[in-house]
């Protein structure tokens, strides 16, 4: 289990690092970051990447919009403190259950609707 925990830590860190490079507009090891980004990862595992990043993003915003801590959204939330801030920093994969209870207080809930088609 170590293993694992220390593969999912060292892809997570691998993520940020490439993300580092792409905001920065360098290249990622002598190509862009797109190509290399479709060698490392799954489109899958891509989609999944950026929906937990919008979501996380969205429960920052929801959040700061309202005027509300991260410490008065533990007590609102029962979630607490230090999760939220793991959640907001995208260090973290917060199970469903955790992602509800933050977002009932915020005033949001989560939509489960079609994905868009891809283009051949």
């Amino acid at each position: 289990m170590d293993n694992d925990m220390e593969y999912e830590r060292a892809i997570e860190q691998a993520k940020v690092n490439l993300a580092d490079i792409r905001e920065r507009g360098e290249d990622a090891i002598g190509g862009s970051w797109d190509d290399l980004e479709k060698e490392l990862f799954t489109p899958e595992e891509i989609a999944a990447s950026d929906l937990r990043v919008n979501m996380m993003i969205e429960i920052a915003h929801a959040r700061k919009e309202r005027g509300i801590t991260q410490k008065k959204l533990e007590e609102l939330s029962g979630v607490k403190q230090p999760i939220i801030a793991r959640m907001e920093k995208g260090s973290t994969k917060p199970q469903l259950d955790t992602i509800l209870k933050v977002l009932a207080p915020l005033g949001k809930t989560l939509y489960i609707g079609d994905l868009p088609t891809a283009k051949a």
